[in-house]
């Protein structure tokens, strides 16, 4: 019977799609765990390349063999709202301090991204937290009446 592997760590990274290298930050958070650094940038910039622009959270499980799996989640919430709402950054005073406005439909479509990733649902309970996270970025949600 084959011995099943065992995971020795578990890593998570945020690395935009396609553009990882050994190089830091990849190398000096992947090196010490010992997995080969030029497959897995090889594997996750393949996995990766339709979403080129995009950043991207991994997490990787490392066996005791040295050998890896991982798993692509979706962009974080935050990078979609300034990527829709077309700003650089949120408001340093948070909700006090509007930035952008995002529609409604934008909001939809960020929360049909996320959806995967949340613990909810539906698309009306994943827009709300969406929601909550571009208010406290100083992102005001336009209401369709």
């Amino acid at each position: 019977m084959a011995k099943k592997k065992e995971v020795v760590k578990q890593i998570k990274l945020q690395i935009p799609a396609g553009k990882a290298t050994p190089a830091p930050p990849v190398g000096t958070v992947l090196g010490p765990a010992g997995i080969n650094l030029q497959e897995f940038c090889t594997k996750y910039n393949d996995a990766t390349r339709d979403k080129m622009g995009d950043i991207l959270p991994v997490e990787i499980s490392v066996y005791d063999d040295r050998s890896f799996d991982f798993v692509i989640k979706t962009p974080p919430a935050a990078f979609l709202i300034k990527k829709y709402a077309k700003i650089s950054k949120g408001s340093t005073k948070g909700k006090n301090e509007t930035v952008a406005t995002l529609s409604d439909k934008d909001l939809t479509e960020i929360a049909e991204i996320k959806l995967p990733d949340l613990n909810c649902y539906t698309v009306e309970e994943a827009k709300k937290i969406v929601a909550g996270t571009a208010q406290n970025m100083g992102v005001a949600i336009e209401e369709n009446k």
